[in-house]
């Protein structure tokens, strides 16, 4: 076809101007506090650091991830423009799910910083030279973008004869495939199948990392230590789970929540591009010191 219709968030259409307001003002605060983050590390000589540097990634990611749909969605529903170009609706795809595992890749990566920082302090700066963190970073990018390439690949080769209105606020993957005339179980194995992948050997990983950094934390003498590694570990873990807990919802709803009312499920996927976005600088940056301390001072100077 030559377009889609994206429908918003189905069953909440009267209220899609009032709903605008407050996704606008996260959008703002997501990118306002994003590139922040990306202008502090380029900045201060002392961020020039292994920590920093994932940060920033993730600002990045971050930053595409919401820029690839929240302007398309406020103009769904402040301007009722539903229409998409199929290659532009292809190419949103692309974005979503591609930077969706690369990020999920930085945050393993960024655990992996912590249980070097934490259990491996005397090898911390021998592992994670320059090289290392460009190495982590690329490996990132080519797999979220390999196991990603093939899926857009296989949606863009269906056929398209039925209805063109998708039930949702942006090009998901299985919204678009339920358009698509004859065979699409090879999309649905292959779109399970890299998910799985992806977040589950992640997360597995992360949680590996973690309960050793925990059982490093106990073994602590020091109260202020236990506490400032406790600090450091409970904003990671709160980071990891806003990705993690809507990205699953979401998934899975789609594909087997038919029980679950469509305006709830559009709901918490539109969210899932753009609550973490947005608190992900508050958490990591304002729990930094020296990003802290800097925003703070330029505050004051103001």
């Amino acid at each position: 076809p030559s377009s889609f219709i994206l429908t918003g968030i189905p069953g909440l259409e009267v209220a899609h101007f009032w709903i605008a307001f407050p996704f606008c003002t996260m959008y703002f605060m997501a990118v306002l506090g994003n590139i922040t983050v990306l202008l502090m590390v380029m900045m201060e000589q002392n961020l020039h650091l292994p920590m920093f540097y994932f940060l920033s990634m993730l600002a990045a990611i971050d930053l595409v991830l919401t820029t690839s749909t929240m302007p398309k969605l406020l103009s769904i529903f402040w301007f009722h423009s539903h229409e998409i170009v199929f290659e532009s609706c292809v190419v949103q795809m692309f974005f979503i799910h591609g930077f969706s595992a690369v990020e999920s890749g930085v945050l393993l990566a960024m655990a992996f910083d912590r249980y070097l920082a934490i259990c491996r302090p005397l090898h911390y700066s021998a592992i994670l030279s320059s090289s290392t963190i460009a190495k982590l970073f690329l490996a990132a990018v080519v797999r979220g973008f390999g196991l990603m390439t093939p899926l857009t690949c296989m949606v863009s080769s269906l056929s398209y004869c039925g209805p063109r209105v998708i039930a949702h606020s942006y090009c998901e993957h299985m919204s678009v495939v339920k358009l698509a005339c004859g065979d699409t179980r090879p999309n649905n194995i292959y779109g399970i199948t890299a998910a799985t992948v992806v977040v589950g050997s992640d997360s597995i990983l992360i949680a590996i990392s973690y309960m050793l950094i925990l059982r490093a934390v106990m073994g602590l003498s020091s109260k202020e230590a236990r506490l400032k590694s406790f600090g450091t570990c409970s904003s990671h873990i709160c980071v990891i789970l806003l990705f993690y807990t809507p990205a699953l919802f979401s998934f899975y709803a789609q594909r087997w929540g038919q029980s679950i009312p469509v305006h709830l499920h559009i709901l918490m996927a539109d969210l899932y591009l753009l609550v973490p976005p947005m608190l992900n600088p508050l958490i990591y940056g304002m729990r930094a010191e020296p990003i802290r301390e800097r925003v703070l001072n330029l505050i004051g100077q103001k």
